[in-house]
């Protein structure tokens, strides 16, 4: 039996149409769930029309409780009727490109048939078991194996902040988007300012003052940051004042650009600096940056959300190879030569799934260096 089991019609118009049905109950066949009326407040995924005319649900027609693809009409089917499942937009595109990744409950179902039973190296293990070590194994993957980067599209507000993402786990880039839709890196701040995590309120000779419940006073606003957020980024930068011919003559200034004595690369631009602050839980930008357009892309764990626990094929193998290293290594009386077997087998197949997902292309490379102007004969 094949893997698919939408039609072309489910994939790329979201659509399932029944003719000729009877009865008061049809079953959809979407790999999307459907979703329906939730704490009386409509999330619905999905549309349902009969012979032409929208269904309204709860007054034409319920979603099983049980399965959620399952759908039960308040007046029974004719085989006259027709009727028309669509999802809306948003689900249709969620489901486009889904062939490409296998969920964690089918690693864990394959996982116990392949791995576990009678005359195999682990006779026997609890569900729960491999449930753990497959979630550990994707949070793991997560981090530097998966293509699990997460982006949102921000307007840096006149605070200066915007919060931390609920799934971050780190950060991979921030960009600032110009008017033509250029992504311009934004470095973090590094040694130029930092963001304290306690603001004490001291006494005339130094010393943090206590509240009656014997904690230390802590002031509403870090003058360090303070400062920062009402500095002229042109002072960091170096950059020129080009009208200002009484100190440098501007012909020569425009030839010699970027060449004055004691700049620093690291700080020579200006896109502006970003930092994250610990005690607000928010990223904090630089001055110049107020009301400009962002990208902000980070890493998550893929277990926030039902929807990121999902791997792609081509680190299947390299999951199942983690699970059945974590689970030898850790039972007693496995003879350590398996464990090290094993080991180096999850080692094998991790670098397997890098490079498979590190999606390198030839053609690409070759661009590159033509770009460099390294000529290759292909």
């Amino acid at each position: 039996m094949g893997l698919i089991t939408e039609t072309n019609a489910q994939y790329y118009s979201g659509q399932q149409v029944f003719t000729d049905v009877t009865g008061s109950t049809i079953v959809t066949t979407f790999n999307t769930d459907l979703v329906g009326t939730v704490a009386n407040v409509s999330n619905a995924n999905f549309s349902v029309t009969k012979n032409g005319s929208t269904l309204t649900e709860g007054v034409d027609y319920t979603l099983a409780s049980v399965k959620l693809n399952q759908i039960n009409f308040t007046n029974p089917l004719v085989a006259t009727d027709q009727v028309v499942v669509t999802l809306i937009q948003p689900a249709i595109n969620a489901n486009y490109g889904s062939y490409e990744y296998v969920s964690l409950t089918d690693i864990v179902n394959n996982f116990m048939v392949a791995y576990v039973g009678m005359d195999k190296l682990i006779p026997r293990v609890k569900r729960s078991d491999v449930i753990f070590h497959a979630k550990r194994g994707l949070q793991e993957f997560s981090y530097d194996t998966l293509k699990s980067i997460k982006s949102q599209e921000l307007t840096i507000p006149p605070s200066l902040s915007v919060p931390i993402p609920q799934d971050y786990v780190n950060y991979v880039r921030v960009s600032r988007i110009d008017e033509d839709g250029v992504q311009r890196i934004i470095y973090p701040v590094n040694n130029l300012t930092s963001s304290p995590t306690n603001l004490p309120i001291q006494d005339a000779n130094g010393i943090p003052t206590q509240n009656s419940f014997g904690e230390n006073n802590q002031a509403n606003q870090s003058k360090t940051e303070e400062r920062w957020n009402n500095n002229d980024p042109d002072d960091i930068t170096g950059e020129l004042d080009e009208n200002n011919t009484n100190v440098y003559d501007w012909a020569w200034w425009k030839l010699n650009f970027g060449q004055r004595y004691g700049l620093d690369p690291q700080i020579s631009q200006k896109n502006g600096w970003f930092q994250i602050n610990e005690r607000l839980g928010t990223f904090s930008f630089s001055s110049g940056l107020a009301n400009e357009l962002i990208v902000l892309e980070y890493i998550s764990d893929g277990l926030a959300y039902d929807m990121d626990s999902k791997i792609p094929k081509m680190a299947e193998d390299a999951l199942y190879a983690h699970i059945n290293y974590s689970i030898l290594s850790t039972r007693s009386n496995t003879q350590e030569y398996i464990v090290q077997r094993y080991k180096r087998d999850r080692y094998a197949k991790l670098r397997n799934a890098k490079i498979r997902l590190s999606n390198l292309k030839l053609d690409e490379i070759i661009q590159v260096f033509r770009g460099k102007s390294k000529w290759l004969k292909n």
